[in-house]
């Protein structure tokens, strides 16, 4: 199975420039734990709402003038529509992730997390080891 055939589209995102107070109502709208940052449809980053707690509310910035540029994550790793899913868990597990950007010609196309492979019984063994993986206590940074 290939990305493109499990992925969600019509991604929400937003600008760089977004305050994390505007990006967090998003989420909440969404139902979404995490958002990509997008600056003219490629992929800058990604906010989820452990970085809005960890990197600005708890350190007593204000949601409403910080940009979401100052807490997300940069160097995110993204897939192809075209790549395989056993791939992807794989990539999954090794980088300890639970969503990644699906990108084609260097834009946003999807998002593939995986709630969506756990919904297909034919990964249920790889959807089991990749979330074994996902939640091994990371090294400290």
């Amino acid at each position: 199975m290939k990305v493109k055939d499990i992925m969600t589209t019509n991604v929400t995102y937003v600008e760089p420039n977004a305050s994390i107070l505007d990006t967090a109502k998003l989420m909440q709208q969404h139902n979404v734990g995490s958002i990509p940052v997008c600056d003219k449809g490629s992929v800058v980053g990604m906010v989820t709402d452990r970085d809005i707690v960890v990197r600005n509310i708890a350190i007593g910035k204000n949601p409403q003038q910080t940009p979401v540029s100052d807490i997300m994550t940069t160097g995110v790793t993204s897939v192809s529509p075209d790549m395989e899913m056993s791939q992807v868990t794989k990539m999954m597990a090794d980088s300890q992730i639970r969503r990644v950007p699906v990108v084609d010609q260097n834009n946003l196309v999807g998002i593939v997390a995986l709630g969506d492979v756990a919904t297909d019984a034919k990964f249920d063994t790889e959807v089991a080891d990749t979330l074994t993986e996902i939640s091994r206590p990371s090294k400290p940074q």
